[in-house]
């Protein structure tokens, strides 16, 4: 009399609807109205649609509210995309390598005048030394530079970049270098007395650095002129107000740059 067993459940089984993101340009059809039209947006927890005409309205994610292609759907918001990690750049101006620890030194090494240039050298190319494995040493000058090359031995697997300071035509720097001609030895310099000059005067807040003239100590000179009262204490000045290449002269950049990609090929 009564049919099936009731208790027994519906047998029919339920259609599911599908959710799907709501992405721009998606077309779907308002199942109330009969509106048409392509996803632009989102506004107050509606998805915005706009027709052919480019009339656009508001809609509800209310479920099974659309129909995708003559079926019913539910749209869902997507949801936002995972920012991308900023890359960050070292002093140098390359691409920072996070969480890798200083490579094992490498026999290839880098050569530069003295401390002073040593200390600016880590200052802006620290970092990408560190990761390829290159040791900055400070001379005591370049005087005996053509003996301290032959007493390094360079050789293909142990090669040698040289930072010569005030390296001009004429200059003492470029009589010197021109006695080293191995060919596994590059040296570069740039045309400033001395590695000070190299930083932009405007990082000191002065127009251009002193002119000293010939005969008079440079350092100390550039010391009198802006009344400072040692050259250790405007040389911490002048490191201080170095943050990356964008504070110093483009010949000591391009400088750099060569004798890193030498002793690193």
């Amino acid at each position: 009399m009564y049919g099936e067993d009731v208790l027994k459940g519906d047998r029919r089984r339920r259609k599911v609807i599908p959710e799907i993101d709501a992405e721009p340009e998606l077309v779907v059809e308002d199942a109330d109205s009969g509106f048409c039209g392509a996803v632009v947006g989102f506004e107050s927890g509606a998805v915005v649609l706009e027709d052919r005409h480019g009339k656009r309205r508001n809609f509800p994610l209310a479920p099974a509210a659309f129909r995708l292609d003559g079926e019913p759907v539910t749209l869902r918001r997507p949801a936002a995309a995972p920012a991308l990690a900023q890359r960050r750049l070292t002093a140098s101006g390359s691409i920072a390598v996070d969480r890798q620890p200083a490579r094992v030194a490498r026999a290839s090494r880098i050569w530069v005048e003295g401390i002073h240039d040593a200390a600016l050298i880590e200052r802006i190319w620290g970092d990408d030394l560190r990761v390829e494995g290159i040791v900055v040493e400070p001379l005591d000058g370049i005087d005996a530079l053509p003996e301290a090359v032959r007493g390094f031995g360079p050789g293909p697997g142990r090669r040698l970049g040289v930072l010569v300071d005030h390296l001009v035509p004429g200059s003492k720097a470029s009589r010197i270098v021109a006695g080293v001609t191995a060919p596994d030895v590059l040296v570069t310099g740039h045309p400033y007395i001395d590695v000070w000059q190299a930083v932009k005067p405007q990082r000191l807040g002065i127009p251009a650095w002193p002119v000293i003239r010939p005969g008079q100590p440079w350092k100390e000179g550039v010391c009198a002129a802006l009344g400072v009262a040692e050259p250790a204490e405007l040389w911490r000045r002048i490191l201080a107000t170095v943050r990356g290449y964008k504070d110093v002269e483009t010949p000591l950049v391009n400088s750099m740059e060569r004798l890193i990609d030498f002793v690193t090929t």
